[in-house]
């Protein structure tokens, strides 16, 4: 009986020890789950082990290993059950084994016990507990057996890392049951007594000597260890632990996704196109103040970086579960929920919508961004998809605003940066509409007026929110396109005056439903967001209704211009240098001596064709230095510029013009079309071309364009020469293409020259 006992002593230190390590990595997990499927993985390795003792050793590993399978695909089964995951459990399988170790170490703290988060721990407490028992009982070096066990223990601390509190209660637990397995395991001689009774007196004394002398020194270096590591072992216990989340890149968005805001001028000249379908439950009444018809907002993205020509989101997402981590709502801010089931239309991009603050989502897999409250898919949105989210709105009490103050310092600097090169005029109007609004309320009230005021929506305005589209759309002359825009311009106008008024903004792109039915491209807009104190983030609706006219900016605000406009400049008088020539009245008799009016004629004529038969060939050697400087000099992104330009030079020329707030992919489409409609009006006598021919060239030299654009020095010389290929042959078809005498004027034409000449300055 005490034989058996003592045989158990091992096996049941390797269970403990190897589920201990569950015990520390649960503590960053959501419930209880992930710890004992950690400790069934002890078990089951451990007993495995034991029953399989007397077996050969190379027999152990085979049946270890399909035992493991067994237990780590009803691991899988049961998380992903309770994570109400889709997917046949092979599907979930293969998923969880291609991501497992970058989604547990990119997961958000608490981590939600999914398949993916599961798998690496229930298969790394299998090995350890195989590895341990095999050793410890099949060659009985206990010591040496609980070597993998420390491993995997020493893992699962470095994986919490700073997430949760020391584990001190677990690890002085790890020590003890250690010493009392390698107590239990030490055996005496056969007799119980003194090892070397029965040897001889001399040898005896010997034996005696030398066990006393090792176990001397033994005692005396495990009391330099002591001295020596006690001191750095307990500067440690206060230390902030290496989170290793920080060497693994968390998921990104698309740059798409980065600037959602460009999107909006899109949508709006699309307004049919469904997005989205909603189907809200349980939503809380409006707050006062807003229309009970539009419904909560749908917000898609949180924009709060501005350097001066972008907003971005710049967000760090973490991949996260069905449950979401809780923050605690503003202090003077009523709470309700909303529930939503959204399924995604025509949406692209990673961005996932949802109301304002998702705290469950299941049916589809997600990372979160906490700062912001938003969320996206990694793998993309596709049509179909359908999720529901559940989401906390916060509403702040507006009897509180008039006096409430806004937050400054190091956490708000970000919401608070201005980039450097403001234009004047938006300093001044900023400070115009401070001086007199002192409260930061009523400076965010007088900025929302002021812009509803004097500015008209518009669809057809185009994308731009940088400092110099702005200042046109707040100054520009109406009757020349300014002083109306896009909810874009709106939103971002709002958040920069803010900003240079001292409030901390954001810009947010989301869609305004009635919470019911489909979402569409024409709901879709941006709106600002200030953050006051105890009251949380609070939106304004700068955008005018659609009953007002707009009364023109020059009414409460003219700045004044740095430079008088080139009218007013005084053109220079120029003194005549000489008297002139008398001149013969027309019916006047020849001077004498003087040439025949025929030799005057031809000499004109001749000199005429001269001049213009050098002024031709003049812009020819122009219009063909300027197509070889665009595709041959410069480093590659430069050469993909210029062919791009060869292809708008070449639509203008063709009578169909790109304007420059498209974008390429855009403009790539109606250089298709041009090329269609050039064929289908050939009177040469060919048959039209009725057919929708497409180029897929051009969308090649937009994708290499929109390349450089926003991966800057990645592009290649074999991808320069291919977009200088693309742009020669599209020229060349396109000029084909028109009439003869078009073609004639084609490669003389001066504007190429003059757009070249205005885009350098």
């Amino acid at each position: 009986m005490v034989r058996a006992l003592r045989a158990a002593v091992v096996p049941l230190t390797l269970v403990v020890l190897t589920a201990l390590a569950g015990v520390v990595l649960g503590r960053v997990y959501a419930g209880d789950l992930l710890t004992r499927l950690v400790i069934g993985a002890a078990v089951g390795s451990v007993l495995v082990s034991v029953a399989a003792r007397r077996l050969p050793s190379w027999l152990v590993a085979p049946v270890s290993m399909a035992a493991l399978a067994g237990w780590a695909l009803w691991s899988l089964r049961l998380a992903a059950a309770r994570a109400d995951l889709p997917g046949s459990l092979l599907e979930v399988s293969a998923d969880a084994a291609r991501n497992g170790i970058p989604r547990l170490l990119t997961a958000m703290i608490p981590v939600e016990p999914t398949p993916d988060t599961v798998l690496v721990p229930v298969v790394a407490a299998w090995l350890a507990g195989l590895a341990g028992a095999e050793v410890a009982l099949r060659t009985g070096r206990v010591l040496l057996g609980y070597l993998p066990a420390a491993g995997l223990y020493a893992a699962a601390l470095y994986v919490v890392g700073p997430n949760a509190e020391p584990a001190i209660g677990a690890t002085v637990a790890f020590v003890a049951v250690a010493a009392v397995g390698l107590a239990a395991s030490t055996g005496g001689s056969p007799t119980g007594g003194d090892p070397a009774a029965g040897l001889a007196p001399g040898v005896r004394a010997a034996v005696r000597l030398r066990l006393a002398v090792s176990a001397a020194l033994g005692v005396a270096l495990v009391i330099g260890l002591v001295a020596l590591l006690g001191p750095v072992v307990a500067d440690q216990v206060d230390g902030r632990p290496v989170d290793p989340r920080r060497y693994v890149e968390p998921p990104q968005v698309q740059t798409l996704d980065e600037n959602p805001l460009i999107r909006i001028s899109g949508w709006t000249l699309h307004p049919e196109q469904k997005l989205l379908d909603v189907d809200t439950e349980d939503a809380a009444p409006p707050a006062e103040g807003t229309d009970a018809a539009h419904g909560p907002r749908i917000r898609l993205a949180v924009l709060s970086d501005y350097d001066g020509i972008t907003w971005r989101v710049g967000a760090t997402y973490r991949n996260a579960g069905r449950i979401l981590p809780a923050s605690e709502p503003a202090r003077d801010s009523t709470v309700d929920t909303v529930r939503q089931q959204i399924t995604v239309a025509e949406l692209t991009g990673r961005l996932l919508p949802a109301v304002a603050t998702p705290r469950e989502v299941s049916g589809a897999r997600v990372a979160y961004d906490p700062a912001t409250g938003t969320l996206i898919r990694p793998e993309g949105l596709t049509p179909g998809l359908r999720y529901e989210v559940t989401s906390v709105r916060e509403r702040p009490s507006n009897n509180l605003l008039a006096t409430a103050n806004v937050p400054a310092g190091e956490e708000v600097a970000r919401v608070l940066r201005v980039a450097d090169g403001v234009p004047d005029p938006m300093r001044r109007l900023a400070t115009q509409l401070a001086e007199e609004n002192g409260a930061p309320y009523a400076r965010a009230a007088a900025i929302e007026q002021f812009l509803s005021e004097h500015y008209r929506v518009v669809a057809d305005a185009p994308s731009g929110h940088a400092y110099p589209n702005l200042a046109f759309f707040l100054f520009g002359p109406r009757n020349g396109g300014g002083q109306r825009g896009t909810s874009e311009q709106f939103a971002a106008a709002f958040a920069v005056l803010g900003r240079l008024s001292g409030l901390p903004t954001r810009v947010v792109v989301g869609f305004e439903s009635g919470g019911q039915g489909p979402v569409r491209a024409g709901d879709a807009y941006a709106w600002p967001e200030v953050l006051f104190d105890g009251l949380g983030w609070v939106a304004f609706e700068p955008l005018p209704r659609p009953e007002n006219e707009p009364r023109p900016v020059e009414e409460d605000f003219r700045p004044t211009p740095d430079d008088p406009p080139p009218s007013e400049v005084p053109a220079p008088t120029l003194e005549p240098t000489a008297s002139p020539e008398p001149v013969a009245a027309p019916d006047g008799p020849p001077a004498p001596g003087g040439v025949s009016t025929p030799v005057l004629v031809a000499g004109g004529s001749g000199s005429l064709l001269l001049v213009v038969g050098a002024l031709l060939l003049t812009l020819l050697a122009m219009r063909r230095s300027l197509t070889r400087d665009r595709l041959v000099r410069g480093d590659p992104g430069q050469r993909i510029a210029g062919a791009w330009r060869e292809v708008t030079d070449a639509l203008r020329l063709a009578g169909r013009p790109a304007g420059d707030d498209l974008a390429a992919t855009e403009v790539a489409g109606r250089a298709r079309q041009a090329l269609v409609d050039a064929r289908n009006r050939r009177t040469d006598g060919s048959r039209p071309d009725t057919e929708a021919a497409t180029d897929p060239a051009v969308d090649e030299l937009a994708t290499l364009l929109n390349q450089v654009g926003f991966a800057p020095g990645t592009a290649t010389d074999d991808q320069a020469a291919r977009a200088a290929e693309v742009a020669t042959v599209y020229v060349t078809t396109l000029r084909s293409a028109r009439p003869w005498w078009r073609r004639l004027l084609w490669s003389v034409h001066p504007a190429p020259l003059r757009r070249a000449r205005r885009s350098q300055r």
